[in-house]
């Protein structure tokens, strides 16, 4: 019986091929002419570089002699009129970024999966940029990964295959590349790779996997140019609705700093990913006015050990978070793809969320830089009112839980009102989930409803906290126009809010959202 072999493969985009998609500089050398079972047309580079130490041989003081070396390939098969890539080791980090199709592995995995026996999910949440990966101990269909149509992309699937691919495919994971176990020989690579071709332009998916289409990526270049161009002005204007992140699952339990590159000279490091240090240094190396998309995608944040080895590297262009209109339609840049959101989608959040939007004359205009001392601005002004900011109603040994901004009883509810600055989705996911976290905890727990009572000292206070009357109110202090309501939010954090007030709804508790006039001037600010 044949062995099953594990095969990356990269679909490349038209007119890409051996002759161009390797970046320049890579490591493989020339292509290889002496391999006997190649496909015919294919092209074979190879990775083999020279054996070396390992680091940890020397800081043991190891005398025996120890070698490792790096070895992998990179196979280019012409099949049809498109040209895949199958790489062997780690030699896809030679391929150029903007060469293959981003989306095969992924498509083609949801065509060929059978729905009922996924295995494992990657999922983000654009809103935050949240991720996880979640397994199951046997195979199960898309709802038991946790899977919300409304707020996650689907960035990686595994599972087995339907039945009429199991001739040629066991196991499939779909993400950028292709990851598929076959027992296919060399002779037969390149059906394979036709079958996968053919795979990857169906649309079986849509009957498959229908939840995935609220958030569709964009393909057409056009768009892209368009929306590209507004992505650069928004940098350049130091937007502070453009956020730099890590668009991967990293392990915190290793030290490790950030540090930018592509235009060398410049040994600054930093403890967090903030989009101004990368400002900062574009114009330490006086290169600011220069900056080019291509620039963002040639440029590298790197996150390295405190030895100065880079432990992971991404293009700048794919750390961002953004949210744009384009022509009436909606988009969202994410892990350096864009992504369209469908627009009867948008218009449904719209009609749902704008009646929750309310004018609320004790959150006045905010003319302080931090939100603390806005908060302490209206305690000062309003003798009803209490400043609860930073402190903490979470029963003992629990980590601390903040009851809410400013607290006040109106017509016998206890107001608990979250005051946030700045519209930017990872400032509004942390406000929509502390509203309702805290109200969770008063409602089921005793001695959080104690605690609250003793910090807001007042009797008259007790009855609606002792009898969980309460009403949740979001304050946003912001430069927008109010009047947009909804439309002032980024798209993911409507789709995050929309989710908050139906908790609140379903728990009987009155919400709402209000806009507070800022008067300070926050270009540039990264604290906010």
């Amino acid at each position: 019986m044949a062995k099953s072999r594990s095969f990356s493969i990269f679909l490349l985009k038209e007119n890409y091929n051996a002759d161009n998609a390797l970046k320049d500089g890579h490591v493989l050398g020339k292509p290889v002419v002496n391999a006997s079972a190649l496909p015919k047309e294919a092209t074979l580079y190879v990775m083999d570089k020279v054996p070396k130490s390992p680091w940890w041989k020397k800081y043991w003081g190891i005398q025996q002699e120890l070698r490792q070396a790096l070895k992998g390939a990179i196979v280019f098969l012409p099949v049809r009129e498109r040209c895949f890539a199958i790489t062997f080791g780690h030699t896809y980090h030679n391929l150029k970024d903007s060469c293959y199709e981003y989306d095969f592995g992924l498509r083609t995995t949801l065509n060929a999966l059978d729905p009922d026996k996924l295995k494992s999910t990657d999922l983000l949440q654009p809103e935050n940029a949240k991720r996880e990966r979640i397994q199951s101990p046997t195979a199960s269909n898309l709802t038991f990964f946790d899977f919300n149509k409304d707020e996650s992309i689907v960035k990686k699937l595994t599972g087995a295959v339907k039945e009429e691919y199991k001739d040629i495919l066991t196991n499939i994971t779909g993400a950028s590349s292709l990851k598929v176990s076959s027992k296919v020989g060399a002779d037969e690579i390149s059906e394979l790779c036709d079958k996968l071709l053919e795979i990857y332009r169906k649309k079986d998916f849509k009957q498959s996997f229908p939840d995935i289409q609220n958030i569709v990526p964009v393909k057409d270049p056009s768009v892209l140019n368009s929306l590209n161009k507004k992505l650069l002005d928004a940098f350049k204007n130091e937007s502070i609705e453009l956020v730099l992140t890590i668009p991967d699952i990293i392990d915190h339990d290793d030290s490790f700093h950030i540090k930018y590159s592509g235009i060398g000279g410049d040994d600054s490091f930093y403890d967090e990913v903030y989009v101004a240090h990368y400002r900062q240094y574009l114009l330490r190396n006086k290169d600011f006015e220069n900056v080019t998309i291509e620039t963002l995608k040639s440029h590298k944040l790197n996150i390295q050990y405190e030895n100065g080895v880079n432990k992971k590297s991404f293009p700048i262009f794919k750390c961002f978070l953004f949210d744009c209109e384009e022509n009436s339609r909606h988009f969202h840049l994410c892990d350096g793809e864009w992504y369209q959101i469908e627009t009867n989608y948008i218009q449904k959040l719209k009609n749902k969320l704008n009646n929750y939007f309310e004018d609320y004359e004790l959150l006045t205009d905010c003319n302080e830089k931090r939100e603390d001392d806005y908060n302490s601005s209206i305690e000062d002004g309003n003798v009803d009112v209490v400043c609860l900011d930073k402190k903490n109603i979470a029963p003992s040994g629990q980590s601390q839980v903040e009851p809410c901004d400013l607290f006040c009883v109106q017509n016998g509810i206890a107001h608990l009102i979250h005051i946030k600055i700045s519209t930017r989705s990872s400032s509004l996911s942390h406000l929509f989930n502390q509203g309702l976290n805290s109200l969770e905890l008063l409602r089921l727990n005793e001695e959080a409803r104690d605690k609250l009572k003793k910090l807001v000292s007042d009797p008259t206070f007790y009855g609606p906290i002792d009898e969980g009357k309460y009403a949740i109110i979001y304050g946003i202090i912001t430069a927008k126009d109010k009047t947009e309501k909804s439309d002032n939010l980024p798209i993911f954090s409507r789709i995050s809010l929309l989710r908050a007030m139906n908790t609140l709804k379903l728990m009987g508790i009155t919400g709402s959202v209000v806009f507070i006039k800022d008067n300070v001037d926050r270009k540039g600010n990264n604290d906010e």
